[in-house]
């Protein structure tokens, strides 16, 4: 801190000293409802600017996975959803709110880039299986494993598309494809599984 003499008298003080005796002359750094609330909305900051950049990698890994070529299956459209990885970390490390949030906000852009009927799809997996993956948390606590609780909405996400495609197409047959579904179901939260572990430490990072 610079200080100087000015006229023989007591030393001055530059800008900055007068800022930080202003402040604790208006009792800001003694109330400690401001100290609070300086943490609070410092929290609610870094809240939102995490679930931001988590979204954010949501759409670059479905963008990713979209630029992969079709899986060989007899079912079309069949994908590992990569994109829920995000969604999940959302889950077990932020908050139910800020999953969901990151849920709808991806559906919204698959609306926007690939169509309204996409959209759908989108949002009746993703909410569906969410709420599903958040009743085995819920049912299940400690007991259920990542591998567990992907797993069950991998199948879930797959069933709540099934759902929403049977009332789209109503003259399609539709069932044959359904234990297809379940199978990817299972293969795909086993996938989405193994990435998460490998990525949480890059994501807790992005906490600090």
């Amino acid at each position: 801190r610079t200080m100087s003499k000015a006229n023989g008298g007591p030393l001055a003080w530059n800008g900055s000293d007068r800022v930080l005796a202003e402040k604790k002359s208006n009792g800001i750094f003694n109330d400690p409802a401001s100290v609070d609330g300086a943490r609070n909305e410092s929290r609610r900051t870094r809240k939102l600017v995490l679930s931001g950049m988590i979204f954010a990698l949501a759409l670059v890994l479905s963008i990713v996975e979209n630029a992969f070529p079709p899986l060989p299956l007899p079912v079309p459209g069949v994908k590992f959803g990569l994109s829920n990885i995000a969604v999940m970390y959302a889950l077990f490390f932020l908050s139910r709110g800020q999953a969901y949030s990151i849920a709808v906000l991806k559906s919204l852009f698959v609306f926007m880039t690939r169509g309204l009927i996409a959209g759908i799809l989108s949002l009746s997996g993703g909410i569906l299986s969410l709420t599903v993956m958040l009743l085995v948390m819920v049912l299940f606590r400690d007991k259920a494993s990542y591998t567990a609780i992907s797993i069950s909405g991998a199948i879930a996400h797959n069933t709540g598309q099934f759902i929403a495609v049977s009332f789209i197409y109503t003259g399609m047959y539709l069932w044959a494809y359904l234990p297809v579904l379940l199978v990817s179901g299972v293969i795909a939260g086993i996938v989405t599984a193994v990435l998460l572990r490998f990525i949480i430490p890059a994501f807790e990072r992005l906490r600090l």
